[in-house]
């Protein structure tokens, strides 16, 4: 067994101590632990055996993928308002692992996304409903990674700039909806999509910049707004949403990287979201996606800091790869839940992180060499030459209308 798989009993010795204080999360944690760690101790024992452990077993997962973008079972009825959301969750994953669909259900997906875009601008999660940022970030993304001009031109960015004026609150951030809440996801949900489809304007952006930073918390995380909790996925948002608006000299970085790290379960390898919860598979993107841009940004002061590892890349591909892949495919939030397709696109975008996200020229795969994803792009979770293509199509195709609220 190569020496950067953590061994069991090493492990072991940092399980968590309730120190005669049982509560209800602390039961939860050491419940958590135990499952992790029989998983881990027979993972040695096989290891031993087979040297090319743990396996990702892709085949299997992309063959639920491509299943489900065609077919969902009855359980997913309660996520009618999130079709779109799917479709990107289910294409995201499977170009990383580079088992894409055909070119003709390609084709049929664009047809659907299309359904779903809003007379008055942006997505709706389905055919006939309103706008949402999140399912609009979600349709573009799924756009964006199918990459073809039928894919592009589908989009009506003049009405799509409109509905982000629409949602533009006077103090810079924006409602997830007409009439919606105020939260970070809303901000980084905008610049997003506007930045991949060139509608992005200073005058759009006035003030958003300064409304993330409001949203830092003590601790060092993003809070959904102003006053709330710091949260991966928030501070993820808030984080990345100032990297793309060219204003993260504004937050208080090192304090986001001391929370970021302490997030990293010791025992389990993944990250939790917040502090003084439970491992989550999906923090591994949302928590570990944090880092590459945290490296960039260092990185424009000492160029040598952008190969620095920040967080263990290894414990956290042993916790996706051992304790969250079901055999029949996906992967899961922790052992003992079922399996969907949330988890399994950001499980496997942590996993891509953890192999690729240092800035290193060679990635660093645990166990089989078959292991390695391809690369994801930090800011937006889609693959970076793609996000490159989407942009560079709309710059050559500037919107018709000018910007204006």
């Amino acid at each position: 067994m190569e020496n950067h798989i953590r061994l069991y009993n090493e492990i072991a010795d940092s399980v968590y101590q309730t120190e005669n204080v049982n509560t209800d999360s602390s039961s939860e944690q050491v419940y958590v632990e135990n499952m992790v760690l029989k998983m881990y101790k027979k993972f040695e024992k096989d290891s031993a055996i087979d040297p090319d452990l743990p396996l990702l077993k892709r085949d299997v997962h992309a063959k639920v993928l491509k299943s489900s973008l065609k077919s969902l079972p009855i359980s997913y009825e309660c996520l009618d308002a999130s079709r779109t959301w799917l479709v990107y969750w289910i294409l995201h994953s499977l170009w990383i692992l580079n088992d894409m669909p055909d070119d003709e259900t390609l084709s049929h997906t664009v047809e659907f996304l299309s359904q779903c875009q809003h007379p008055e601008g942006g997505y709706g999660g389905g055919p006939g409903q309103y706008s949402h940022l999140g399912t609009t970030y979600a349709a573009i993304n799924a756009l964006s990674i199918i990459g073809t001009d039928e894919a592009y031109d589908s989009i009506d960015r003049s009405s799509l700039q409109k509905f982000l004026w629409t949602v533009k609150e006077v103090d810079g951030s924006f409602a997830l909806h007409i009439g919606g809440e105020q939260d970070i996801r809303g901000a980084y949900c905008a610049i997003s999509v506007a930045k991949i489809t060139n509608i992005y304007t200073d005058a759009l952006f006035d003030k958003t910049a300064e409304w993330i930073v409001s949203c830092q918390t003590y601790e060092g995380g993003f809070g959904g707004c102003p006053g709330m909790e710091a949260h991966g996925g928030y501070a993820f948002c808030g984080i990345a949403g100032l990297a793309l608006l060219n204003r993260t000299q504004l937050c208080d970085v090192d304090a986001l990287l001391r929370w970021a790290v302490n997030r990293q379960m010791k025992t389990e390898g993944g990250f939790q979201g917040r502090t003084n919860k439970l491992v989550d598979g999906c923090y591994s993107f949302w928590q570990g996606g944090i880092f590459p841009i945290i490296s960039a940004i260092l990185s424009q002061e000492n160029k040598e800091l952008i190969e620095t590892v920040l967080f263990n890349q290894g414990a956290l591909q042993e916790y996706i790869l051992i304790c969250c892949q079901c055999n029949d495919g996906g992967l899961i939030d922790k052992p003992g839940k079922p399996r969907d397709i949330y988890h399994t696109c950001y499980g496997l975008s942590g996993l891509s992180v953890a192999q690729h996200g240092t800035g290193a020229r060679d990635p660093f795969v645990v166990g089989s060499p078959s292991n390695e994803l391809n690369r994801v792009h930090p800011l937006h979770n889609v693959a970076p030459h793609l996000v490159y293509n989407a942009i560079h199509y709309f710059i050559r195709h500037p919107p018709p209308v000018k910007d204006k609220n």
